[in-house]
Parts: C-alpha cells; sequence; structure tokens
C-alpha cells in the first residue's frame, strides 16, 4: 500500500460513522465466524468499508448520499467484482436498528452459520489494568513490599 493510501485509510477510520464502529466491533479480532475483517481496505483506487480477504468479501455501509452517487458505487462495485470480490451492502439504518442481525446476514451471505466470540479486552478496546494480588503478608504496601 502507498504512503498516500495509508494516509487516507487511516483518515476514513477517524471519521467512521456510528454505523461502521457498531458494525466494527462485530467484525474486528475476528469475533464474527473466526473471519478476519480489515477496515477502510484500499483496492485500486477505491477503498471497501470492510473487508474479509480470505472469503474475498466486501462489506459496504450506506448512509443517505449513497442515492446520489449510484453510479460511482455501482461503478466500484462492478470493478471489484471484476476482481473476483463479492459484495454485501447494507444501510446504516440497518446496523443502527440491528446490528447483530447485520452480522448473521453476512456470516449467511457467505454460507457460514453466524457464531460470535467474545470481546477479549474492556469497553472501547481498552486494556484493563490488574489489581496487583496480595502477597503472602497481605495488600502489598505503596512501597511494595507486603506487610513490612
Amino acid at each position: 500500500m502507498t504512503v498516500d493510501k495509508t494516509i487516507r485509510a487511516r483518515q476514513l477510520r477517524q471519521r467512521q460513522t456510528k454505523a461502521e464502529s457498531l458494525l466494527w466491533n462485530v467484525l474486528r479480532a475476528k469475533r464474527l465466524c473466526g473471519l478476519e475483517f480489515r477496515r477502510q481496505y484500499p483496492f485500486g483506487p477505491f477503498f471497501a468499508d470492510f473487508a474479509c480477504v480470505a472469503r474475498r468479501a466486501i462489506v459496504e455501509l450506506d448512509g443517505g448520499y449513497h442515492d446520489y452517487q449510484f453510479e460511482s458505487d455501482d461503478k466500484r462495485q462492478r470493478y471489484l467484482a471484476g476482481q473476483g470480490w463479492s459484495f454485501m451492502r447494507f444501510s446504516n439504518e440497518n446496523v443502527l436498528d440491528d446490528v447483530e442481525a447485520v452480522a448473521i446476514s453476512i456470516a449467511q451471505q457467505m454460507e457460514l452459520v453466524p457464531e460470535f466470540g467474545e470481546r477479549k479486552r474492556a469497553i472501547s478496546g481498552m486494556k484493563v489494568q490488574q489489581k496487583p494480588s496480595p502477597g503472602p503478608d497481605g495488600p502489598t504496601s505503596p512501597g511494595g513490599r507486603g506487610g513490612e
């Protein structure tokens, strides 16, 4: 990936919609059927909202503005289909109304039984700080040497 595409992909990820954020929380870290999805994945001159490279599947979320850019969306979809990628489209409203139903539909369209993995981290992917466990002499003192 070129530097320009990397920068553009980062910008798109930083400006993601609420629907994209909700769906990403379901797709990330192989949570849906153990599949790895990538976000704002570049294809030639285009970027896909989500792509599963192993299954050559693209998931696109469409807001209301897509009603006005049908021709460019169609051109992009034909380009990607010509590269051997399957295409799934969902509206932002579908995701906001029921993100789990959208994820189930994604799995079913890939001919998989929907299966959800558990999140490994706390809310928003932040690491949870573990409290130190008490030593044999009781809780650890601020100096780090239990009970002395």
